[in-house]
């Protein structure tokens, strides 16, 4: 089910209209899609940060008047440093549309020690239904050893969804860690030294 949230029409635009909104624990937004002219709405703060939370979340954009917009949101933008959310565009979609979504990877388990799972993307693009968008993908790592990998084309995906994203590209390796090679010199030096200087100091002594 789409979550809900009531949006009011807005006409101010610029930093300064922005900062009101803002001011009012409001966020400003824009709605595209389906060759329609944006509309430009304001959120309710606190129940779109929390919705927000899963960034593939289906909405349900009610105005003022009744009429409701059903859309996926596009892009966030985020203050600096305090991280609030500042802007956000959707695009609208309609039932039984098939949309196209990055989906966050997230793995499941350990592998065998010392050996980690490194994860060389952090999503996969799917097309998928607009109303079934998944909240993320999961890949199992639980006792895998060193040299197991998951490719694109490897990844269990929702029924119905289709692999946008090039089925060859390596998404999880799970690998022996390994020791920074200058960190590794400087230790094999510092070995030699010491064992220069125990040498030296026993010469000295005889």
């Amino acid at each position: 089910m789409p979550e809900k949230l009531s949006v009011e029409l807005r006409e101010d635009f610029g930093k300064g209209a922005a900062r009101r909104i803002r001011a009012e624990d409001k966020i400003p937004a824009v709605l595209y899609g389906h060759g329609q002219e944006p509309i430009h709405v304001t959120l309710p703060g606190h129940q779109t940060a929390l919705a927000a939370r899963n960034p593939n979340a289906l909405l349900e954009l009610t105005l003022a008047d009744g009429r409701s917009r059903l859309a996926l949101i596009k892009e966030i933008q985020r203050h600096p440093i305090r991280r609030t959310l500042t802007h956000i565009d959707f695009i609208e979609v309609r039932r039984g549309e098939k949309v196209e979504v990055d989906i966050p990877v997230v793995l499941n388990g350990e592998p065998v020690h010392p050996a980690i799972a490194v994860v060389d993307a952090q999503t996969l693009t799917l097309s998928v239904d607009a109303l079934n968008v998944p909240e993320h993908l999961e890949i199992d790592v639980e006792e895998k050893e060193d040299g197991y990998q998951v490719f694109a084309g490897d990844v269990t995906l929702p029924t119905g969804a289709e692999l946008v994203t090039d089925a060859e590209l390596l998404v999880v390796a799970v690998q022996l860690p390994r020791v920074d090679q200058e960190l590794e010199a400087e230790l094999d030096a510092a070995d030699e030294e010491a064992a220069a200087a125990a040498e030296s100091e026993g010469s000295t002594e005889e």
